[in-house]
């Protein structure tokens, strides 16, 4: 059917009315989602900001929080701009993957810092390891390094230099059982408990797992500085790019820093005497 003049002004006004629409719900739908802050954040870590969150909401702050389940990912994710920030490593872990990567970030601010320590199902106490066991440890160099100083700490090991805390299995200068490691990913330390004699994990991925209570460990490390402090982390230039939104992320950072809230949950997903403040 052909249109008539008035018939085509009308379709014109039409399509011109829905464009504008468009355009207002497109606006719209951007200066909402570039307004939002989006974490990148591994899953034990999920619960404490959760709560968070909600009390930024209360301030007319939006916090999205994207879970991977690995400990490369965040990293190439925020290196390419997908996300305003993570908060899942420390900052030697940091440095190796900037060392690595050649990645443009850096450590915005600083959570909390958790005790690692050295559990089993099958021993009580370390007197009981026999020779050659098996024991894991993570396969990252920094996590490495961190597991080797407990495993002498714990007086089963002796390293070439004690203080290093990127020591490797070639580092080992002594180790009278020959204990025999096992690398794996160090999220999957906690889901080897059931298998091995001895394992090197993380409170809070304990929790998470439910293999074994992480109060139960036979040793925590004596570690009291802030160096395996979780960071949250952003590009180089964030804070130049995006001084709204970097300022809006430091408003959700001292939320998460000084919530009674948060600190409950914390207690509850760690443990209270498995944790402390990195930022005091």
């Amino acid at each position: 059917m052909a249109l008539t003049a008035n018939n085509k002004f009308t379709f014109l006004g039409v399509l011109v009315a829905a464009l504008v629409i468009g355009l207002v719900a497109w606006s719209y739908h951007k200066k909402t989602s570039n307004t939002e802050l989006v974490i990148g954040i591994s899953p034990p870590f999920a619960n404490p900001l959760k709560v968070a969150v909600e009390e930024a909401k209360q301030q007319g702050i939006n916090v999205k929080l994207v879970e991977f389940s690995d400990w490369n990912t965040p990293n190439i994710t925020l290196n390419h701009g997908d996300i305003d920030a993570n908060y899942f490593q420390h900052q030697p872990f940091l440095d190796n993957a900037i060392k690595e990567t050649q990645f443009k970030l850096k450590a915005l601010d600083k959570g909390v810092t958790t005790h690692v320590g050295l559990y089993s199902k099958k021993y009580h106490s370390l007197d009981e390891l026999p020779d050659q066991a098996r024991v894991v440890i993570p396969n990252d160099p920094v996590n490495q390094g961190r597991a080797l100083l407990l495993l002498q700490q714990a007086k089963l090991i002796t390293l070439k230099n004690p203080e290093n805390h990127l020591s490797n299995l070639q580092d080992i200068a002594a180790n009278p059982k020959k204990l025999q490691f096992i690398e794996v990913e160090g999220p999957q330390t906690a889901r080897a408990v059931d298998d091995a004699d001895l394992v090197f994990s993380y409170p809070h991925y304990l929790r998470l797992a439910k293999t074994i209570d992480p109060n139960d460990a036979l040793i925590l490390d004596d570690n009291t500085n802030t160096r395996y402090s979780i960071l949250f982390v952003v590009r180089d230039d964030y804070q130049q790019q995006h001084p709204e939104k970097a300022a809006q992320l430091e408003k959700f950072i001292k939320i998460y820093q000084t919530s009674a809230k948060v600190k409950q949950t914390l207690n509850d997903e760690i443990g209270s005497k498995l944790w402390f403040p990195g930022w005091k």
